[in-house]
């Protein structure tokens, strides 16, 4: 008797071979599509940079490398999220004619900078706070949906701040009130959290600014506070499909008076292949576990001389094996990754107390090097593991600066509050590529990279920036 052979046939090898090469492909398509989104504020690792955005645009006018540019209803400082054909927005609903005009601004303290006006004199925006989707092919809005009321100007925000953050089937969204929500791509409203309801009023003297991150299903939330509010700091996390609280846990601070404040927003840091939360101010840096919010390390050093205004703007960094932590611009310290307990001094790396730190904008890495960007877009390159100072600070002419520079292409972008953008060579020597403007109205937004198109939102209009 035949025994069956106990080798494949040519044709089952065949189609085992094809059917590999072909799973292959298919998941380095579906990560290289993953890595070509921009899924929230500071893109898909959330450190300011992208290995996929390539053949972007170093100079751009109105006119010239514009694909589409489409007016906004209003000015915010939140920043486009992209994921395929779709980019979000947070922001308020046009100002109505016939509504009270914005309050008056503050008298002039004497040798004290005027803060800049926003958006050539328009007000706050009206009161609906919108989450818009745009089809990212035309520009064209695809749906508009309310999920907060009550806007209001705070020196350098609105109540649409925070930038929208998605995982490609839902997007989630967050108003400087404390409203949270989630909808699908179609637009569909999902569930909506009241922070001030379940957790007890803000306390932040200019509102809710923090941007959500999303961990693995969670979205995870700081309330960095102190100013209005005997209240702890806190953080929170929300299940993303059902808006369930997860957990919440108190973040103790010794700072006081406006010094608890912060509108940073949380990194994700991974040690041993385990993911950490990394949340900066009120005084101190700190790591958490995803799962419970348990406090895992603790740094301090930020606030010296115990100030009582040292609110913290600037997020934390996190980049290969290294967490860089700004304060209100000095000390600006960056500690090595992997301990536990009080972190201060025995993972202290570097301290920087020089020129050249920033107030408003984050920093950016590529793992080398580390950029920094002051509040006038002076620009500053240090050796990243050491704080050894490379050039800078280096005038770029751009202006006043609070937009968080990115890094793409092998170019450094920094966008200024009235719209021109200095692209700078990435590398150890300074090198000014080049300047552009847009319609020079008042902007806060950091931009989004995806593939060869930057989506860079004014205060005027959201434009599509391709060669």
């Amino acid at each position: 008797m035949n025994r069956p052979s106990t080798t494949p046939c040519p044709r089952i090898r065949f189609s085992r071979r094809v059917l590999g090469v072909a799973l292959l492909w298919l998941g380095a398509a579906s990560a290289t599509a993953l890595a070509a989104n921009w899924p929230g504020w500071r893109g898909p690792n959330g450190d300011g940079t992208t290995t996929t955005a390539t053949n972007l645009p170093e100079t751009w006018s109105q006119t010239e490398n514009v694909k589409w540019k489409v007016e906004m209803p209003a000015w915010s400082g939140s920043s486009p999220t992209v994921w395929g054909d779709r980019v979000f927005l947070n922001t308020p609903s046009k100002e109505d004619a016939s509504a009270k005009p914005p309050p008056a601004p503050e008298p002039p303290v004497p040798g004290k900078k005027a803060r800049p006006k926003p958006a050539g004199g328009r007000g706050p925006g009206g009161q609906e706070l919108l989450l818009v989707c745009l089809d990212r092919a035309t520009g064209r809005e695809l749906w508009r949906r309310q999920y907060d009321r009550g806007n209001d100007i705070k020196m350098k925000h609105n109540m649409t701040s925070p930038s929208p953050v998605t995982d490609g089937k839902l997007v989630w969204v967050v108003s400087g009130n404390g409203m949270v929500a989630c909808f699908d791509f179609a637009g569909n409203e999902k569930w909506t959290f009241d922070i001030p309801k379940n957790f007890g009023k803000i306390g932040i003297q200019f509102g809710y600014g923090s941007s959500p991150i999303l961990v693995e299903g969670k979205l995870v939330f700081q309330m960095l506070q102190g100013l209005y509010t005997d209240d702890p700091c806190y953080l929170f996390a929300l299940n993303g499909t059902d808006g369930k609280k997860l957990w919440r846990v108190d973040r103790p601070t010794d700072a006081e008076h406006e010094s608890p404040d912060a509108y940073s927003t949380p990194s994700l840091l991974v040690v041993g292949g385990k993911k950490q939360i990394v949340v900066g101010g009120s005084d101190y840096v700190t790591g958490h576990d995803p799962e419970t919010g348990r406090e895992l390390w603790r740094g301090g050093g930020f606030n010296p001389t115990r100030s009582k205004n040292f609110r913290v703007i600037s997020s934390p960094l996190v980049r290969d094996g290294m967490i860089f932590v700004p304060s209100r611009v000095q000390p600006f310290i960056a500690f090595r990754a992997g301990g536990t307990g009080d972190i201060t001094t025995s993972q202290l790396a570097w301290k920087w107390t020089e020129k050249g730190s920033p107030d408003v904008p984050t920093a950016v890495s590529d793992g080398e090097l580390l950029y920094m960007v002051d509040d006038q877009g002076a620009f500053t390159c240090v050796k990243a593991k050491t704080g050894e100072r490379v050039y800078g600070p280096e005038q770029t002419g751009i202006g006043r600066t609070s937009a968080s520079p990115i890094l793409a292409d092998g170019k450094i972008f920094i966008i200024s509050e009235s719209t021109e953008t200095a692209v700078v060579q990435a590398g150890p020597k300074f090198k000014l590529l080049g300047k552009n403007t847009l319609d020079g109205s008042y902007t806060l937004c950091t931009p989004a990279f995806a593939d060869n198109e930057i989506i860079l939102r004014t205060g005027t209009h959201l434009y599509c920036l391709k060669k």
